[in-house]
């Protein structure tokens, strides 16, 4: 097994346990939001895309 980042792990642990549905893309979606969101204040969050992109990268260098 790939030595993974805990975020894209928990990625790919939601994907995963969610039977391959669309139910895996929103639990997917979830954990990558978890783990890149910042909170600003004010009810202000937001996700670095950099941040999703080297998940998605690392996923997809994966392939197991």
């Amino acid at each position: 097994m790939t030595d993974r980042s805990p975020a894209a792990q928990a990625v790919l642990d939601a994907y995963r346990s969610s039977h391959l549905s669309i139910n895996s893309l929103a639990a997917a979606l979830r954990a990558a939001v978890a783990h890149t969101q910042q909170h600003h204040g004010h009810d202000v969050w937001e996700c670095d895309a950099d941040e999703l992109l080297a998940i998605a990268a690392e996923l997809e260098g994966d392939h197991d």
